[in-house]
């Protein structure tokens, strides 16, 4: 499927959107990128491929900072101020997911009430900072206001899964790190890590997504 891609005039700067259309889509996952990669990250592209196919648009927004060729990302509220524009440039009528991976999936958190999205996708959650627990974000998390899936590499030294509460819906790639990349010999191969973000969001998006507009 051809992807349309569009630039978004924000606070600060052009960003860049780029959405996947499904054919007959139910739901729409804006997702933005974190503090060291783009919207190339392989989780992020993973998903942009494969979820449309199942029904649901997928949006990668692409921060100022890196449409302007900057390595360092923005403070927390101008990527809070981006895809907030990002999604208010979204035309779609389908029910509206907001995520993204580490710092974009911060920004998710903090703006999934205020954007009145319905679900919030946070890959790879930075939980603190590496080697500070003491460091906690579990209040952005916590603050979405909207039902919530963590996936989180096993490996993560941003917040390993059993770092994270119980009660949170949290699904685990096995050997994974941060970026979702695992050991040419570890437990599942890297094709099969990313066959694990994709069915854990797909049906995360119909239970928790679709299922409740239903019943609403």
């Amino acid at each position: 499927m051809s992807a349309a891609e569009r630039r978004v005039d924000t606070s600060q700067g052009e960003g860049r959107l780029v959405t996947h259309r499904a054919r007959q889509p139910q739901a729409t996952l804006l997702l933005s990128h974190g503090a060291g990669n783009g919207i190339e990250a392989r989780d992020l592209s993973t998903l942009a491929e494969h979820l449309p196919r199942q029904g649901i648009n997928v949006a990668l927004f692409e921060q100022p900072w890196r449409v302007a060729g900057r390595k360092v990302a923005t403070p927390p509220a101008t990527l809070d101020a981006g895809l907030t524009a990002a999604a208010g440039a979204i035309r779609s009528k389908t029910p509206l997911v907001v995520g993204g991976r580490s710092a974009g999936a911060r920004s998710a958190a903090r703006c999934a009430r205020d954007l009145g999205a319905v679900g919030c996708l946070a890959l790879a959650f930075p939980l603190h900072p590496p080697g500070k627990p003491e460091k906690s974000r579990l209040h952005e998390l916590r603050g979405a206001g909207v039902p919530t899936l963590v996936i989180q590499g096993e490996r993560d030294t941003m917040g390993r899964p059993e770092a994270f509460p119980e009660d949170l819906d949290l699904a685990v790639v096995p050997g994974a790190d941060h970026g979702f990349k695992v050991p040419a010999r570890g437990p599942v191969t890297q094709a099969e890590a990313m066959e694990i973000v994709v069915e854990a969001t797909l049906e995360w998006v119909i239970r928790e997504v679709l299922g409740n507009q239903q019943r609403a």
